[in-house]
């Protein structure tokens, strides 16, 4: 296990919040990664806890009404992350068996499943090693190596991603990912980052310089 696993993965499990879909299934975890796309946690909670009430497997929301779902999802915008969602519940429950699938050229076919929603949900889910990058790890990574990267163009966004994949362990990547994820959102902040609270900031070349 390499220094920063171990630190990044240690302080999550000491400083992660407590989200309901932490607790959840594959299912919860792809219901999730749907809301949580343009739209901030703390105003995806109460949504999320009511929706899994409502729709606790694929099944339950394939079977819906789409104006039904459409009513659940009211307040979070964006509309067509619902549609996309009853739709792949539609797949998941009738070509994999009611079953999220755990390989990444299954899971793509899901509509509105993409490469960043696709290794959240098999490296949280399923444990599998895949990198995710989203606006947080994006950030945290930048200022971890000094790369002069923000992800905003194809080439700099592939090189994130790589960069992503390398640091990945061989175990736990879920965990890792969330640390990533966690430390963006809560410590390496876009503005007045909290680095005396880093617990990578003996290792970050941007704190360092």
């Amino acid at each position: 296990m390499s220094n920063l696993e171990r630190t990044i993965i240690d302080w999550f499990k000491k400083n992660k919040r407590d989200l309901p879909w932490r607790k959840s299934d594959a299912w919860g975890v792809l219901v999730s990664e749907f809301m949580l796309q343009q739209t901030q946690v703390k105003t995806v909670i109460p949504y999320y806890k009511q929706w899994m009430k409502s729709f606790p497997t694929a099944k339950k929301l394939a079977t819906a009404d789409e104006s039904n779902v459409l009513k659940h999802w009211e307040g979070l915008g964006y509309y067509s992350r619902a549609r996309n969602l009853r739709k792949s519940a539609i797949h998941i429950q009738y070509e994999f068996n009611g079953k999220v699938p755990d390989s990444m050229e299954m899971i793509l076919k899901l509509p509105g499943v993409g490469r960043y929603t696709a290794g959240a949900v098999l490296s949280i889910a399923f444990d599998k090693k895949v990198p995710v990058l989203d606006g947080n790890v994006k950030r945290v990574l930048s200022r971890l190596m000094l790369l002069n990267e923000n992800g905003n163009n194809k080439q700099s966004e592939t090189r994130l991603w790589n960069t992503m994949e390398d640091l990945l362990p061989e175990k736990r990547c879920g965990d890792f990912n969330q640390a990533f994820m966690e430390l963006g959102a809560t410590v390496c902040l876009p503005k007045n980052p909290f680095c005396k609270e880093c617990p990578l900031k003996q290792i970050c070349e941007a704190n360092q310089s």
